[in-house]
């Protein structure tokens, strides 16, 4: 299996096509930014679960979408709330929800729990695009993002499994 650069989600528990995407990242201790946030109170910088809703909402797009698009980016972070604190060896649990659609743009309801509370909700804003479509040489650079993020998804999903 392959890691995962700045992997926010380490597995996914659900996902249905146009709907929703449960999913967990395993807070261990361990991780490097914990050494500093802080040194004798460890938590999940605010930023990162963010990160957390964002790439779970990502997975959600690209598999609604069959991987069509290479690119998923955040556009809009809205009613971003911050509740509770996530501290090593628990669970995050990511939950993200399509509310609407409108062509390559998808808004989405999500969460962030930490022992059955929330520990941040929001709305995220995502567009979808390709390369390709603003300069037709860069579409092999599609299809090679495609690929890596297909086996990327595999990889989380077989986790799953």
């Amino acid at each position: 299996m392959r890691p995962i650069a700045f992997a926010q989600i380490d597995k996914i528990t659900e996902i249905v096509s146009g709907d929703r995407i449960s999913a967990v990242k395993f807070l261990s201790g361990d991780e490097d930014y914990l050494q500093d946030h802080f040194p004798h109170f460890p938590v999940m910088p605010g930023v990162l679960m963010l990160e957390a809703m964002l790439q779970a909402s990502s997975w959600l797009v690209r598999y609604t979408t069959g991987f069509k698009y290479s690119v998923v980016e955040l556009r809009e972070a809205k009613n971003i709330k911050f509740q509770n604190l996530v501290t090593p060896n628990n669970q995050l649990i990511v939950n993200a929800k399509i509310m609407k659609q409108e062509e390559l743009i998808f808004t989405l309801k999500t969460e962030c729990l930490i022992n059955d509370e929330t520990a941040v909700n929001g709305r995220l804003v995502v567009e979808t695009h390709n390369y390709g479509e603003r300069n037709p040489s860069n579409s092999v650079v599609d299809e090679k993002i495609a690929f890596e993020k297909r086996l990327d998804f595999d990889s989380i999903m077989h986790l799953s499994r």
